[in-house]
């Protein structure tokens, strides 16, 4: 294994990984008494059998510790015309749902109207990594618009897929 002397700075970091188009979610959870979520790129699938997908909030997200206590989740995978709510949902201490159009999954997290698909899951595992958490989440309900089309971000701007 080759190491590094010395670690890139973050300036760096957040350069050259700007050059991965990712797509753009967010995570909700619904406590009882209020909606919870937090915008998140980091989503990926892990596995087939059984079902899992992954995200990763930052340390220092307000939002993450309220969403873990009820552990109940939806990923909203927002579509093209999203961009503003992905915004939204990236504020820290902001009533993140006002002006939201959403309704409850099965499992009782909001699902946003108009995302390119919902993934309901059940967070089982956390693991530490730096300044972020790695979350693993069972899947237990998903469906998608077939028609519609990805909010993308790319060197530090929202785009769309045009396929």
């Amino acid at each position: 294994m080759t190491t590094i002397a010395t670690a890139p700075n973050a300036a760096t970091l957040r350069q050259v990984w700007g050059h991965f188009a990712t797509g753009v979610a967010v995570i909700t959870a619904h406590n009882g008494a209020e909606p919870l979520g937090f915008t998140c790129q980091s989503v990926v699938s892990v596995s087939l059998d059984p079902p899992y997908l992954s995200f990763c909030p930052a340390k220092t997200s307000t939002s993450w510790p309220q969403l873990r206590k009820v552990g109940a989740i939806c990923v909203n995978i927002l579509a093209h015309q999203q961009g503003d709510l992905c915004r939204q949902f990236a504020v820290s201490g902001a009533d993140k749902f006002a002006d939201v159009e959403w309704g409850r999954a099965d499992n009782g997290a909001p699902a946003i109207a108009g995302a390119l698909a919902h993934i309901e899951a059940v967070v089982e595992f956390e693991h530490d990594a730096g300044d972020h958490t790695i979350v693993l989440a069972r899947i237990t309900d998903l469906s998608a618009d077939e028609n519609g089309r990805p909010l993308l971000f790319y060197k530090g701007r929202f785009g769309e897929f045009a396929g």
